[in-house]
C-alpha cells in the first residue's frame, strides 16, 4: 500500500473539476454520487445514497497515507473531529459503523399534556429552566418547548395581522430572507443625514439596518436586554435632556461605549482597532464613532455638570427595583474605597496604595455594589477622607436611592471602623456589617458550634461559630454601642485563631452573617475584574482644576506636635526613674554611716527631671497651640484635582457592561442545560459577545438576529436557549419599534 502512494505524481489532474485531495489523489462528486482518482486511476466510487460508502473512501485516504487528515476532511466538507469519528466508528464496527442512523425521534414524546402542564405550573412558580429539568426528568429543551405557546415564541399572528397575512406568510418569508441575505451588504448610506446633522437640522441620527449575512460582531446584540435591565439609556435621557443635536445621539454614544468594553475596548482610542462599519451595524449606522467624536460626544456630557445625578439616578433605578436584595435578607450593600493611581505630571493629592505599599499620586473613590456584587453607585472622594467619613457622607444619597424605608445591610472592611458610626448608621435605618477591629481576647471553646449553610449556588460551608452581643465603646465618657459579634474559630496551617464580626442586624442567623460578611469580597472581584477588561484605573480625561484653597485639610504639624509630646512623656518617665532611684539611695545610707541631704544635692539628683518636665509641658503647648486643620492653600499651594466629570460618565459605562456580562452569564447558568455553566458562563458569554451572524429586518415589526454556529455543539445548544430567553424579554431596539429576535444556526 504504502507503496503504491509513493510513486511519481502526475503533473497535473485527469479528470476535469476535481479536487485536490493531497498529493496524490482527485476527488470528483456531482448529484448522482463521487469518485476518487488515485494517481489518474478511477479507485473508488459511490451513488449519492451510499453514504457509508463515501465515508469509508475518505478513513481509507487517511488510512493508506494518500493525504493528511485535515486534506481529507475540507475535500469531503466535514470537520476534523468528524472524519476522526468516522476511523474511531470504522476501528470498532467495520463498515456497518459508517451507515448514518435514521433520523427522527427514538421513541414517544415525553411531552405528554399532564407533564406540560406541570412544566408550566412550576415556571409560573419562579422555577428556572434547569430546576424544572431535574424536577421532571427532561432536557432543557424539552421544557422550553413546553413553555413555547407562553413564553418562548414571538407572536407572528400579531405581525402577520400587520401585514395583512397570517403566520405562516411570515415564517415562509423569513426562510426566504435567510437564504437571499447578501454577505456583508453594504449599509444604507445616511449622506442626507450627515448634511442635515451638519447644519444643525438633525436631532441625531435613527437606526437603520441593512439585511447582511456573517457580520463580525452580531453577537452584541445579546447584550441589549440586559443593557436596558441596567437603566443607564433611560436615566441618561432623564438627566441630560438639553444635549446638543448631531449625527450620533445620546443612546448611540452610551450603547456604543458598552458595546465596545464588551468587545474587548473600553478606552476611546480602541474604537481604532474595532472595524467601524461592522460596529455601525449593529448600532443601526453605516459606521460607528471614531475616536475624536466618542471624546468631543462625552466632554459635552462632562460639561453639563451632572455626572452626580447620572449616578444617582442609576442607583435609584437598581435599588427601587430591589435589584441589591437577597433572598430572607433584604437589600443588601457593599461599600469600598478604591484608589486610582497617578503617574503624570499635575500636582495631585498623595494616597496611600496599598498595592504599592507607599504614597503616591493618587484619586480616591468610593464604590457602592449590591448583593451579588454589581457597582449600584460611585462617588468621589475628598483627598485625604477616611472611609468611615465617606460612609457617613454617603448615606443620604443611600436612603434616597432605595426610596423607602427597608433597612439596609452596609457591609465594609476595617477601614470604615468607628463605634461612633455605628450608632449613627443604625439611627438612621442602616445594619452594620463588618470585621471587628483590634486585638480581644479569645473566646471559651465551649461557646462555639458547628454551624451548616448552603450558599445561593448551592455550594455547602461549615463553619465553627459563636454568637454573642459585645459592648463597643463609643467614646472616651465610658459610653458604649451594644453590638452582635458572630465569631468564626479559623484553623490554618495548625495555626488556631479566632475571626470576629461585627453587626446590628440580630434576625439573620449566624451562618447568613459569615456569608454575606465573605461575600464583601465580590466588590473586590469587580476591581479584579474592571481593571483587566475594562480598564478601571484608566485616565479617560487629562484636565485637572485647581482644588478648593480654603478647603481645610489634616494637618501634619499636627501629628508631629503629637510625637513631640509623646517623646517628652517617655523622656519625662525615664528621668522620673532615675530620680526616684537616685533620691531612695540618698536618703538610704549604708549601716553605720550618716548622709545630710542639702537642697544643693536634691536639686543636683532633681536636675533631669526638671528639665524633663519642662520639655513636656512645652510639647505639649505647643500640640495643643497647633491647629488639627489647616488650609489646603497654605499647606500645599498649587495642589490640583483631575476631572470628575468624564470619569464619573465613563464609570458609568463600565459599571453597565459589567452588569451586562453578569446577566448573561447569570441566564446561561439558569435558563440553559450548559453543563459546565458554573465555571464556564463568563468565557461563553464573552465569546457569544463578539461571535458573529446575520441581522435580518425582512419582517415588519421585528429585528432578527441569527448567530453562525458556535464552536462546538454543546456551546451552539447553550446559546441557542439563551437566544430562546431573550426573545421572550421582548425588548425593542434602542429608538426603534423593532422587536429583538435571537436564533442560532444549527450549521453553516
Amino acid at each position: 500500500m504504502s507503496v503504491m502512494t509513493a510513486q511519481q505524481v502526475l503533473p497535473m489532474s485527469m479528470t476535469p473539476g476535481a479536487v485536490r485531495v493531497g498529493a496524490a489523489a482527485d476527488l470528483v462528486e456531482d448529484g448522482l454520487g463521487g469518485e476518487v482518482f488515485l494517481h489518474g486511476n478511477l479507485t473508488y466510487a459511490w451513488s449519492a445514497e451510499d453514504q457509508a460508502l463515501r465515508r469509508l473512501t475518505a478513513v481509507q485516504l487517511v488510512e493508506l497515507g494518500v493525504a493528511k487528515v485535515g486534506e481529507v476532511a475540507d475535500a469531503f466538507g466535514v470537520d476534523t473531529a468528524t472524519l476522526w469519528r468516522w476511523r474511531h466508528e470504522f476501528a470498532g464496527a467495520g463498515v456497518g459503523g459508517l451507515v448514518p442512523d435514521k433520523r427522527g425521534p427514538k421513541g414517544a414524546s415525553k411531552l405528554t399534556a399532564s407533564v406540560i402542564a406541570d412544566v408550566r405550573a412550576r415556571r409560573q412558580g419562579g422555577a428556572s429552566l434547569r430546576a424544572i429539568a431535574a424536577a421532571t426528568g427532561l432536557s432543557t429543551g424539552s421544557v422550553r418547548r413546553a413553555l413555547t405557546p407562553d413564553e418562548h415564541e414571538i407572536e407572528h399572528h400579531d405581525v402577520g395581522d400587520a401585514q395583512g397575512t397570517d403566520a405562516q406568510d411570515d415564517d415562509a418569508q423569513v426562510l426566504a430572507l435567510v437564504v437571499d441575505l447578501p454577505v456583508l451588504a453594504v449599509p444604507a448610506a445616511r449622506t442626507g443625514d450627515r448634511v442635515a446633522a451638519r447644519w444643525g437640522a438633525l436631532e441625531c441620527a435613527a437606526p437603520v439596518f441593512t439585511p447582511a449575512a456573517r457580520v463580525p460582531l452580531a453577537g452584541l446584540f445579546l447584550a441589549l436586554p440586559a443593557l436596558e435591565a441596567t437603566g443607564l439609556l433611560s436615566c441618561a435621557n432623564e438627566v441630560y435632556s438639553e444635549l446638543p443635536g448631531g449625527f450620533y445621539g445620546l443612546d448611540t454614544m452610551l450603547i456604543e461605549g458598552v458595546l465596545r468594553a464588551l468587545a474587548g475596548e473600553p478606552r476611546a482610542e480602541g474604537a481604532t482597532r474595532i472595524d467601524p462599519v461592522d460596529l455601525g451595524r449593529v448600532l443601526g449606522l453605516d459606521r460607528a464613532p471614531e475616536v475624536k467624536t466618542i471624546r468631543r460626544k462625552i466632554n459635552q456630557l462632562a460639561q453639563a455638570g451632572r455626572a452626580g445625578q447620572l449616578q444617582a439616578a442609576i442607583a435609584a433605578h437598581h435599588l427601587s427595583r430591589g435589584d441589591a436584595d437577597v433572598a430572607g435578607v433584604g437589600v443588601v450593600l457593599y461599600v469600598d474605597g478604591h484608589v486610582r493611581a497617578y503617574q503624570g505630571t499635575k500636582r495631585i493629592g498623595k494616597t496611600h496604595l496599598s498595592r504599592l505599599r507607599f504614597p503616591a499620586p493618587a484619586t480616591v473613590e468610593t464604590w457602592v455594589a449590591g448583593g451579588d456584587g454589581g457597582p449600584v453607585l460611585v462617588v468621589m472622594s475628598e483627598p485625604g477622607a477616611s472611609l468611615a467619613a465617606e460612609l457617613r457622607r454617603l448615606l443620604p444619597e443611600l436612603r434616597t436611592a432605595v426610596g423607602d424605608h427597608r433597612r439596609v445591610l452596609v457591609g465594609f472592611d476595617r477601614g470604615g471602623w468607628s463605634p461612633a458610626l455605628f450608632a449613627h448608621m443604625a439611627a438612621a435605618g442602616f445594619d452594620v456589617l463588618t470585621w471587628r477591629k483590634g486585638t480581644i481576647a479569645d473566646l471559651a471553646a465551649d461557646q462555639f458550634t458547628d454551624v451548616r449553610f448552603t450558599g445561593e449556588t448551592g455550594r455547602q460551608y461549615t463553619w465553627t461559630l459563636a454568637d454573642t452581643v459585645v459592648d463597643v465603646p463609643i467614646d472616651d465618657r465610658g459610653g458604649v454601642f451594644p453590638m452582635r459579634q458572630v465569631t468564626r474559630w479559623d484553623t490554618k496551617k495548625n495555626v488556631s485563631r479566632q475571626v470576629h464580626v461585627l453587626t446590628t442586624r440580630t434576625d439573620l442567623d449566624a451562618g447568613q452573617v459569615i456569608y454575606r460578611m465573605g461575600a464583601r469580597w465580590r466588590l473586590e472581584n469587580y476591581f479584579r475584574y474592571a481593571r483587566m477588561h475594562f480598564d478601571l484605573d484608566a485616565h479617560h480625561a487629562y484636565a485637572s482644576t485647581d482644588d478648593d484653597p480654603d478647603r481645610l485639610v489634616p494637618n501634619p504639624a499636627k501629628r508631629a506636635a503629637h510625637a513631640d509630646v509623646a517623646a517628652a512623656r517617655a523622656r519625662y518617665d525615664r528621668a522620673q526613674g532615675r530620680t526616684d532611684a537616685a533620691m531612695l539611695a540618698a536618703r538610704s545610707p549604708a549601716p553605720g554611716t550618716t548622709s545630710i541631704l542639702t537642697n544643693t544635692v536634691h536639686d543636683a539628683i532633681t536636675a533631669d527631671l526638671r528639665a524633663a518636665e519642662t520639655n513636656l509641658a512645652a510639647a505639649q503647648d505647643t500640640h495643643k497651640s497647633t491647629p488639627t486643620r489647616i488650609a489646603l492653600g497654605v499647606l500645599h499651594p498649587g495642589q490640583q484635582v483631575l476631572d470628575v466629570e468624564t470619569k464619573l460618565i465613563t464609570h458609568a459605562i463600565g459599571a453597565a457592561a459589567f452588569n451586562t456580562i453578569n446577566a448573561l452569564a447569570r441566564d446561561i447558568r439558569l435558563d440553559t442545560g450548559y453543563a459546565r455553566a458554573n465555571h464556564e458562563a463568563h468565557t461563553l458569554a464573552r465569546h457569544v459577545l463578539t461571535h458573529s451572524g446575520d441581522i435580518d429586518p425582512g419582517v415588519d415589526g421585528v429585528l432578527t438576529v441569527r448567530l453562525d454556529p458556535m464552536p462546538t455543539a454543546r456551546a451552539t445548544a447553550a446559546i441557542g436557549e439563551l437566544c430562546a430567553h431573550l426573545t421572550a424579554t421582548q425588548t425593542r431596539y434602542p429608538g426603534t419599534d423593532l422587536i429583538l429576535r435571537y436564533e442560532i444556526k444549527t450549521r453553516p
